[in-house]
């Protein structure tokens, strides 16, 4: 065939969607991804880059439409980047997901395993419980934008109304536009690294109805003008619990540093689940959906409470302590290690708050730390883990494997490094049989899922 180029037009029928969320089609045996379809639609499409290997393309029109496809619930959708799925019903959004996680992990590990259905949220939409927004102003009436990127893209939508996020967030986001622009501060640009205000960051409490505003600043220390903006945004609205500053003058994508300063109130909150008491702070890590985080939590109890019996547990990279905290009841032993220091103070606080008394935290370099475990002998029968999207570094995939007497139950928020970690651990004495899958980022492409690796020579609880 000759080589699709640039601006070229096709009709395609769309065969699945893959992991990332775009759909997959082939033109004369040519493979093309296409984002904003649903599998088995005809569309028409538009190539916007094409290579030896596949070529990507932007939706034209639906030519034949899928008896899936609904009407997004959000007015600006088809601009803002936050959302990806929010033009299929929500059953199929499950479907889907199963299917990426099938594909993915038999494309990569190279085996089939039994991928249960996905666990989904019966409230899914004002569910995010974490919310990041960039700000940046306008060229020249230096109007203050606040919102989410569009995909694949660094142009800023200002987002008015969210309805994925807590209502009275979009009243508060409002309230900081109009006074950071009356108190003449200036928002930071990508280009020129200038500017003072990068992001803000809400950490929201079902629970408590209340929240935890971080303003992440240009800046190593606060400017008078921040502080004004945040004791004002404390005063306005008493659903905001306090208001903390985040300096990062890193010139990167990072968003949040280590160096946190309080401003007004409290700088945590605490997010009540069952009859479990987290202790969350700014910088520290917690499940952005509150309903997802139970499927997670009871997920990984159930895997453990059925394989064995009084077990010792590890919960590698434990944050604020969730998972171990969780499994308190059934195990004999938990250690917990984490890295990071905001999440190591809630774990210890979590851990008083939830009359655990069979943990042992351990704060620091984790492989220091593992190594450490290991050079004295000790072993877990359990060991949960719950790496980033990058999944388990090689080295601590070894010493987890050293660690784990019996039981591995890996916790993935990306079927890709999901896969790769799994064909490593079952290449080198583990078995998996299935995976659970749990809707953690409803109207995404994002999935989580929780997997049992059991050592093979291991035949006793």
């Amino acid at each position: 065939m000759e080589r699709l180029n640039k601006g070229d037009l096709i009709d395609l029928k769309i065969e699945k969607i893959v992991n990332e969320g775009s759909g997959l089609a082939h033109y004369d045996g040519f493979a093309v991804f296409v984002s904003g379809v649903m599998a088995g639609e005809l569309v028409k499409c538009r190539i916007l880059s094409s290579n030896k290997s596949y070529a990507k393309a932007e939706l034209v029109e639906i030519l034949e439409t899928s008896p899936h496809r609904i009407k997004p619930f959000c007015p600006i959708f088809n601009a803002c980047g936050g959302c990806q799925w929010q033009f299929m019903d929500y059953e199929e959004q499950l479907v889907q997901k199963r299917l990426v996680v099938k594909d993915t992990i038999e494309r990569i590990f190279g085996k089939e395993l039994e991928i249960l259905p996905v666990l989904g949220i019966k409230n899914n939409k004002n569910y995010r419980q974490k919310i990041q927004l960039p700000i940046s102003q306008t060229k020249n009436s230096k109007r203050f934008l606040i919102g989410y990127y569009k995909e694949n893209s660094h142009e800023l939508v200002n987002v008015k109304y969210c309805p994925i996020q807590p209502e009275y967030l979009n009243e508060v986001v409002e309230y900081i536009r109009q006074k950071a622009s009356e108190l003449g501060l200036s928002a930071y640009c990508e280009k020129t690294k200038k500017g003072a205000l990068r992001h803000i960051v809400f950490r929201n409490s079902t629970s408590e109805g209340k929240a935890v505003l971080t303003m992440v600043v240009n800046s190593d220390k606060v400017p008078n003008e921040v502080k004004t903006l945040a004791e004002s945004v404390f005063k306005a609205f008493e659903q905001i619990k306090g208001v903390v500053v985040n300096l990062n003058t890193s010139g990167s994508n990072l968003i949040l540093t280590d160096e946190f300063c309080e401003i007004c109130g409290e700088s945590f909150i605490y997010q009540t689940i069952d009859t479990f008491t987290f202790k969350i702070s700014a910088g520290s890590f917690f499940q952005v959906n509150i309903e997802g985080a139970r499927h997670l939590l009871d997920g990984v109890k159930k895997l453990v409470a059925v394989n064995t019996k009084n077990p010792t547990v590890l919960d590698a990279y434990c944050g604020v302590g969730s998972f171990g905290i969780w499994l308190k009841d059934i195990a004999k032993e938990i250690w917990l290690v984490e890295q990071a220091h905001s999440s190591i103070e809630d774990a210890k606080v979590n851990i008083e708050l939830n009359n655990v008394k069979n943990a042992k935290i351990f704060e620091g370099d984790v492989k220091k730390i593992f190594e450490e475990f290991i050079q004295s002998g000790k072993e877990f029968d359990v060991v949960v883990i719950d790496p980033p999207r990058k999944g388990c570094d090689e080295d601590v995939r070894e010493q987890l494997m050293k660690l784990a007497k019996k039981y591995i139950v890996y916790v993935s928020c990306n079927p890709a490094t999901l896969a790769r970690d799994l064909r490593f651990f079952c290449d080198n004495g583990f078995s998996a049989e299935s995976v659970q899958p749990v809707d953690m980022f409803c109207h995404s492409y994002h999935v989580e899922s929780v997997v049992l690796l059991k050592r093979k020579n291991n035949n006793t609880r």
